[in-house]
């Protein structure tokens, strides 16, 4: 399924004149492992595409990409048809009060719309920016650049001015990809996410904690790379991305289209049904929102110039498919080093570095995330409970029940892991450790209470319609952050801290969650 703006649980849309011709399949295996790469590189698994030409005729397509008006679509019917069954969608109607629309796009022909360069460049001067040569494969992706935006404009008017030899420009087509604009321009608000896509439990927590705790781990380069999975996408006609599954196996959603040679570079050896592999396609118009599912391989033909927002996310419905991708890398980034067991003394410890780099982030990253976000949907699971916010809906809870036993799932299957051995935990730096362990000191932190009011104010949003009104608008000073709560003296740490006291292994994480899922 072609799509390109950004992908991890995504979601993509298009705020230009732009078609783009999307297919989507399920591989039966995985691809190989690849070298080790800065954080935004691992944001994608993938392979040689096809050119537009090559492709028809060369891959088994069964039929189109469902479309759906998505103003006339409800929250729990987009959960039930796409997201839950993990099916792909293109959404319309979505994108009317984007500022983006306007300001990055200037009348074209008919009611088409063309990117207007000169805005970009007079009012988003960014320093650097990364861009692919489409032309230049560099191990399973495309060569990566840096330039200005400016020297970026530059190299794309020059080509629509003939400013190269059509054989120069068919072979540097360069496409602006991973473009952190929300964080680098946070007071210009280009666009509002879709409620369909609000639940985005992986930016809500870069927002407010870094993804890596280890010093050994971070780096300027990753943290700027892993400040947020939200990007812009820019490129001119005839600019793709190669097959790829999205970072993390999210999904993603971007409003906006591409592709290496899958029947001449994939290996039958590696990928032994990879022709028998079924494909949706489509093609994208302008401001129409496509959700990619989680774990789906997509590849994206630019078929006019074009501008895209993509988000990777992922969130309660996806979340056993962001372990299984760890443990699975994980086993490779062992295997690998093997043979170095006997004379490491700390391979656990070189193993978690290894999957941090190769993956994104590491089992213990994963752990202190999904225990914040336990403790999190604990807190408004016990909100609802109480009787002053009795007259609730169900659904509400629901969200926050069916969260919890998500993450319950997950936390049941990380507690053989090597990683959370006695020994190995004696082996982990002191801010990993004490980032998951103690319970009170992690619901005081400052952090953490941005992540709550966010998760919060996302659930309250898409809640907005099954209930008359939010009730935790009141006339007095709260002490707590949940937007549920109606308390000016909210007990609710005293509550948790009851149930336990520390969370030092996937196994206390599943006990805390049952005595919070049991107390109600």
């Amino acid at each position: 399924m072609g799509n390109h703006a950004r992908a991890e649980t995504t979601a993509r849309s298009a705020c230009r004149p732009q078609l783009r011709r999307l297919r989507d399949c399920a591989l039966p295996t995985t691809p190989p492992p690849e070298p080790e790469r800065s954080c935004r590189r691992s944001k994608r698994a993938s392979l040689p595409s096809l050119s537009v030409d090559q492709m028809d005729g060369r891959v088994k397509v069964v039929g189109q990409v469902e479309r759906v008006d998505g103003a006339s679509l409800t929250y729990a019917e987009f959960v039930d048809r796409f997201m839950a069954p993990n099916r792909p969608v293109v959404l319309t109607g979505l994108t009317a009060s984007w500022r983006a629309c306007e300001d990055w796009t200037l009348p074209g022909p008919g009611d088409r719309r063309r990117p207007d360069l000169s805005f970009f460049a007079w009012n988003f001067p960014s320093p650097l920016v990364q861009v692919a040569d489409c032309s230049s494969r560099e191990f399973t992706d495309q060569k990566r650049l840096e330039m200005s935006m400016q020297e970026f404009i530059d190299h794309w008017v020059g080509d629509a001015h003939g400013g190269s030899s059509a054989g120069d420009r068919e072979s540097s087509l360069l496409y602006l990809k991973d473009w952190h604009f929300v964080k680098e321009y946070p007071d210009y608000v280009a666009y509002t996410t879709p409620t369909f896509f609000i639940d985005d439990w992986l930016n809500m927590y870069l927002d407010s904690h870094p993804i890596h705790r280890d010093s050994d781990i971070t780096n300027h380069k990753n943290e700027i790379n892993c400040s947020d999975y939200r990007f812009v996408y820019m490129g001119e006609k005839g600019t793709w991305t190669p097959l790829h599954a999205d970072v993390f196996r999210s999904y993603s959603w971007y409003m906006r289209s591409s592709v290496y040679n899958l029947n001449d570079d994939v290996s039958e050896k590696l990928f032994p049904e990879f022709n028998k592999t079924e494909w949706l396609e489509c093609i994208q118009e302008q401001n129409e929102i496509i959700f990619v599912p989680s774990g789906w391989y997509h590849q994206v033909h630019n078929l006019e110039d074009t501008i895209s927002i993509n988000h990777n996310w992922f969130n309660a419905y996806n979340l056993h498919w962001v372990w299984n991708l760890l443990y699975e890398d994980y086993k490779v980034a062992k295997e690998y080093i093997e043979d170095i067991r006997d004379i490491c003394d700390d391979f656990e410890g070189l193993c978690q570095r290894n999957l941090a780099a190769n993956t994104g982030m590491n089992f213990y990253d994963f752990f202190v995330f999904i225990v914040r976000f336990a403790l999190a949907n604990v807190i408004e699971l016990y909100h609802l409970q109480q009787p002053e916010v009795a007259t609730f809906s169900t659904e509400t809870a629901h969200h926050f029940v069916y969260n919890l036993k998500s993450i319950r799932n997950v936390a049941s299957k990380m507690i053989t892991t090597e990683a959370f051995t006695t020994e190995n935990l004696c082996s982990i730096s002191e801010d990993n450790r004490s980032a998951f362990s103690n319970v009170k000191q992690i619901l005081e932190e400052e952090s953490f209470g941005r992540l709550l009011v966010t998760l919060s104010k996302a659930y309250e949003h898409i809640d907005r319609g099954q209930r008359n009104c939010l009730k935790s608008c009141t006339s007095y000073q709260k002490s707590c952050l949940s937007m549920i709560c109606l308390k000016s003296d909210c007990n609710v740490v005293d509550h948790i801290t009851s149930l336990i006291g520390e969370v030092c292994v996937p196994v206390d994480l599943v006990t805390l969650i049952d005595s919070a899922l049991s107390d109600g």
